[in-house]
């Protein structure tokens, strides 16, 4: 139990810093159950990977390096197919789940609204640049939403799910850096 508990005290920290809660809101009480965490996660990253899909929209109407443009149309397969199963995920565990879900309004978030503004004004010759910045940090954030969730999560799927996205968005990650540097 105090492995979970120090578990969801990590995941709670994760979203705080990715904008998703409040930095003051406390751990809920008393601790969630297991499938609390795991839908949670669900609808945390349903709305992380929607911001992903905007970014990327965004960056292939203005990128111009041919590896990133092939970088950001992965992303979109693959942010999409995983939109998609993380959504049944949340309809095959209940109403409540869904209506959790669909109350995670994103848009709010701070490092998506404010990445997507800067692209939005990079000059020509800086939008390689900056979509790089903005995507690897946003896919750092869901990296570390991932690693999170394989701690604190139960559900073997969810847990599993969140280890691929975990080394998918790592790996995203690296290669935006070594696009940038090269």
């Amino acid at each position: 139990m105090a492995r979970l508990l120090l578990a969801v005290a990590v995941l709670v920290a994760q979203l705080a810093t990715a904008g998703c809660v409040a930095a003051a809101d406390p751990p809920p009480r008393p601790a969630p159950s297991a499938s609390t965490v795991d839908v949670l996660f669900l609808a945390m990253m349903v709305a992380h990977s929607e911001q992903t899909l905007e970014i990327a929209e965004l960056g292939l109407t203005r990128a111009t390096d041919p590896d990133l443009r092939r970088l950001l149309a992965a992303v979109k397969v693959t942010e999409t197919d995983e939109i998609a199963t993380m959504r049944g995920w949340l309809r095959d565990a209940g109403p409540e789940a869904v209506a959790a879900a669909a109350r995670h309004d994103h848009s709010g978030h701070s490092d998506a609204v404010a990445g997507l503004a800067r692209l939005r004004a990079a000059g020509a010759g800086e939008v390689d640049r900056v979509l790089a910045e903005v995507l690897g940090a946003h896919q750092r954030t869901a990296a570390g939403l991932a690693r999170a969730q394989v701690a604190a999560g139960t559900s073997d799927r969810v847990r599993e799910l969140a280890g691929r996205i975990e080394r998918s968005r790592s790996a995203e990650v690296a290669l935006l850096a070594k696009l940038s540097a090269g």
